[in-house]
């Protein structure tokens, strides 16, 4: 026998045999894509199987990560597809409040009906979970820094159904699996995909795209209003390690929910915002964009000028630290724009 026919025929090694699957549902996704490439990049020797139905996707794969067309509200189809899975990170959502008031039913369909069939998948097989469900539960924080014990009262659609979601995986996980809930912040930056830049009309990128239009900077009143900023890079980085603490919860046979605050460090008004974009396009393009209050259609909400959330949860029990800063990130759309 030839030696390149007995390597072919070799037994696989304990590390790659016992080498866990990873499944991620939105993989097509600005979040779903990121995940993807960080766990092949932490643990090459993981399965990391990827699913979208391309509503709104942006890649058909992610290196040599194929994207499975699979539609969560097909729950035949998605449970052949997540087969093996020993972690599932549940991206595939309708998300963002004007997608869902506009398409009600399906925000429905996909983010209560599609996130059961998932989570009763995991209750069926015993596979781990990771779901976000958004800072829109919470309506109105009570109090600063945010922490996801707080009430729940969402004031659009968007939040009652990522809350729909939240309650209806803690109710499957307890005493079956374990699961993990994170409640994320505002996200922003780009990052790149085999060559495709993937982005979301996030604040941040919305105001970098008009400064490279050389069209004023457009803040809805009164503009002193704070967000919480994390980069996509960093969110991605806490699925890894969720994924990582949910293996060893596996073999230790824990069940149910550990909920994750998941934010950057930086808390600023909109305004100040909108101050960086058009400083670094000032010094970067050589061009002057103006910033221009506008009134704001949401102007019923709350508007606080402080949004801080605690993620010392993360940072004890995952090991997660937010790295990326909302002007170094500008400063590198812009450059590679320009």
């Amino acid at each position: 026998m030839s030696e390149n026919a007995a390597a072919e025929t070799e037994e696989p090694t304990e590390e790659s045999a016992d080498a866990p699957t990873i499944a991620v549902t939105g993989a097509a996704g600005y979040i779903g894509s990121r995940v993807v490439a960080a766990m092949r990049e932490r643990h090459p020797d993981w399965t990391v199987t990827a699913l979208d139905n391309q509503y709104r996707g942006q890649v058909d794969a992610v290196g040599d990560v194929e994207v499975a067309h699979v539609d969560i509200r097909n729950r035949d189809r998605l449970e052949d597809a997540l087969a093996g899975a020993d972690v599932v990170c549940h991206l595939a959502a309708i998300s963002g409040v004007d997608d869902c008031e506009e398409h009600p039913d399906l925000a429905y369909e996909v983010n209560v009906t599609g996130t059961n069939n998932v989570a009763w998948f995991c209750r069926k097989t015993g596979a781990a979970l990771v779901f976000p469900f958004s800072m829109a539960v919470l309506g109105d924080p009570e109090s600063f820094p945010i922490t996801a014990d707080q009430p729940r009262d969402p004031l659009n659609w968007y939040g009652r159904t990522k809350l729909l979601g939240e309650r209806s995986i803690e109710a499957f996980a307890d005493g079956e699996f374990p699961a993990h809930l994170f409640l994320k912040s505002n996200l922003y930056g780009e990052h790149v995909v085999d060559g495709t830049e993937v982005g979301k009309p996030t604040v941040i990128n919305f105001f970098a795209d008009r400064a490279l239009a050389d069209e004023p900077l457009t803040v809805y009143e009164p503009g002193s209003q704070a967000r919480n900023f994390v980069h996509v890079k960093d969110v991605a980085r806490a699925y890894v390690d969720s994924a990582e603490r949910l293996l060893a919860q596996l073999d230790r046979g824990e069940t149910g929910t550990e909920t994750y605050e998941i934010a950057g460090t930086e808390d600023m008004s909109v305004m100040a915002v909108a101050e960086i974009v058009s400083e670094a396009a000032g010094d970067l393009l050589g061009t002057a964009v103006d910033v221009e209050l506008v009134e704001n259609p949401r102007g019923a909400e709350t508007m606080v000028e402080e949004f801080g959330v605690d993620v010392s949860a993360a940072r004890e029990t995952l090991g997660w630290e937010p790295e990326e800063s909302v002007a170094d990130s500008v400063r590198r759309l812009l450059e590679r724009h320009s």
